[in-house]
């Protein structure tokens, strides 16, 4: 079929650096890509800097990682400045961002090519590391951001404010400051609510707290959150789960909406997510 029918032409096919399978499974998808009428198809690992380079430029039309969730959200983080969708193949264990499999992406991509299916727009978050007057750092959050206890096993003294205004004192291993894309993340391991994907909120749930408030908060969109260190023992920052950030007392961690969204391809119903989140907590297998 003529790649002018389809939004989608020019495909980037990201790979995790540590799973074999996705390269064989990379040059698959490009050769069945292509038959379809594709103008182009490049293949790479989710690093490689000019592929990353020509993502920032908008190259491409759409962005298909092959992996995990970790894969995925980085791709997301690549996809989003750009505006540019993202399509997983799932080749890691959970794949909450991602409908398709290695055994079914045939049935689906065709669809691609046919206007066969929506996409859902997620929201993202900034998170801002202030030290005194100097921003240390600044990311663009897909699933949460985490501030919690380092090496040592003792919990830590957090003081969240909302909008300029006191939250709470915690004394916990941890603050999770989440999308409703990372409910299903680091704060579903922890007992915190599931929010709907396609919601537009920021969810707050503390990690092992004592003699604290113990409860998950639900915020709209336009909050501000920060979270300050207000303790001497060793803390770390962590971003969608990427490398830690040493934290000193008194550091800030700012929080709040990001203009930017990424668009995730589905081609099931808006029921499948929580079809497909069901049968992956009962490890059972699960067909659109």
């Amino acid at each position: 079929m003529p790649a002018s029918k389809s939004r989608f032409s020019r495909f980037s096919i990201l790979m995790h650096p540590n799973i074999a399978r996705a390269c064989q499974q990379a040059e698959e998808l490009s050769s069945f890509l292509k038959s379809l009428g594709a103008s182009e198809v490049v293949c790479s690992d989710i690093h490689d800097e000019m592929v990353c380079g020509r993502i920032t430029r908008g190259d491409f039309d759409l962005l298909i990682p092959l992996g995990g969730d970790g894969t995925a959200l980085r791709a997301a983080r690549l996809g989003a400045p750009a505006g540019i969708p993202i399509l997983g193949i799932n080749l890691g264990r959970s794949g909450f961002l991602m409908e398709m499999t290695q055994k079914n992406w045939k049935e689906y991509v065709p669809r691609l090519f046919t206007g066969e299916y929506r996409l859902e727009k997620r929201m993202l978050l900034i998170a801002e590391h202030w030290r005194g007057t100097e921003k240390l750092g600044s990311w663009d959050v897909v699933n949460e951001v985490v501030v919690c206890r380092g090496q040592v096993v003792r919990p830590i003294n957090l003081a969240a404010t909302v909008d300029g205004f006191p939250l709470a004192n915690y004394l916990a291993d941890g603050l999770i400051v989440a999308t409703p894309t990372g409910s299903t993340a680091y704060s579903l391991a922890v007992g915190g609510p599931i929010l709907p994907p396609e919601l537009r909120s920021i969810l707050i749930v503390p990690v092992a707290p004592h003699l604290s408030l113990d409860r998950a908060i639900v915020l709209a969109e336009s909050a501000r959150v920060e979270v300050r260190v207000q303790s001497r023992h060793e803390s770390v920052l962590s971003v969608d789960g990427q490398s830690a950030v040493m934290m000193e007392n008194d550091d800030l961690i700012r929080v709040y909406n990001n203009p930017l969204s990424v668009e995730f391809v589905r081609f099931l119903d808006e029921g499948a997510f929580f079809r497909n989140l069901t049968c992956s907590m009962e490890r059972n297998s699960c067909t659109g």
